[in-house]
């Protein structure tokens, strides 16, 4: 089989799964690992994909963003574990910043019988927080209808009359040497002043946004601490120079 062809069925694969893995591959194209090695080594090198253990997974567009419902269905598994490990660093007493976003919302579930205050951009995350009886204030501004989230010039004015003990961010890139990146500047600003108006910051994360790099950054890795899901395609030992990362494991 030709290079061209080989690359064209491997990329036409990936936008259907959007993750495959080399002997998905041997299978498709009837060639050898090694071939399909170097294949996917030359189509990093051309920004169409990136390489992850044992295959390769799809890039993200830089201002590609899912809608809530569209997150919502992703992942579950391990949003809810990441969730309920960052729902037990809370204590009572805290008051904490939650970030509109998939992860921080399935915490809420976790945080029922705590006294605390919680802070929130996220329209759903308002309903949930009043549901669990938790004191909860939300930020002004204009309203995201994508991630349903509040933001803008009043949403980054409204939060500065906050300090808080604990913040709870989402992104959707993590970079060794870019940082934390997200779509929309106007969110990426609204999660740099709730990090800096924190005593501890933690990044929500699963394994997928190691490696990726988004459009707007509003941290470099130092700045925050990671939790995220333990994934043996994702070595990362060179993260943890820079980062303090805790791993949940299923």
């Amino acid at each position: 089989m030709l290079i061209t062809e080989r690359h064209r069925l491997i990329l036409e694969l990936l936008k259907e799964k959007e993750n495959v893995k080399i002997h998905d591959l041997v299978e498709l194209t009837n060639s050898s690992e090694s071939t399909l090695r170097r294949d996917l080594d030359q189509l990093e090198k051309q920004n169409y994909l990136k390489r992850v253990h044992g295959g390769a997974s799809l890039l993200q567009r830089k201002r590609e963003e899912l809608s809530m419902v569209e997150k919502s269905t992703q992942n579950l598994k391990e949003k809810s574990m990441i969730a309920k490990y960052a729902a037990k660093l809370i204590e009572d007493g805290d008051c904490v910043y939650l970030d509109a976003g998939t992860t921080t919302y399935q915490m809420i579930q976790y945080l029922e019988g705590k006294n605390i205050v919680a802070v929130t951009n996220g329209i759903d995350h308002l309903d949930a927080l009043l549901e669990k009886d938790i004191n909860t204030y939300i930020i002004g501004g204009s309203v995201k209808k994508v991630t349903r989230a509040m933001i803008g010039s009043n949403a980054y004015e409204s939060i500065q009359n906050y300090r808080f003990d604990k913040c709870f961010i989402g992104t959707n890139a993590i970079h060794y040497e870019l940082g934390f990146t997200t779509p929309d500047p106007e969110e990426a600003q609204l999660k740099a002043k709730a990090i800096a108006l924190s005593r501890e910051p933690f990044i929500l994360t699963d394994h997928r946004k190691f490696g990726e790099v988004s459009f707007s950054k509003f941290a470099d890795l130092h700045q925050a601490k990671i939790i995220t899901n333990e994934e043996e395609s994702i070595n990362l030992d060179k993260y943890k120079e820079k980062v303090e990362i805790y791993s949940v494991a299923f």
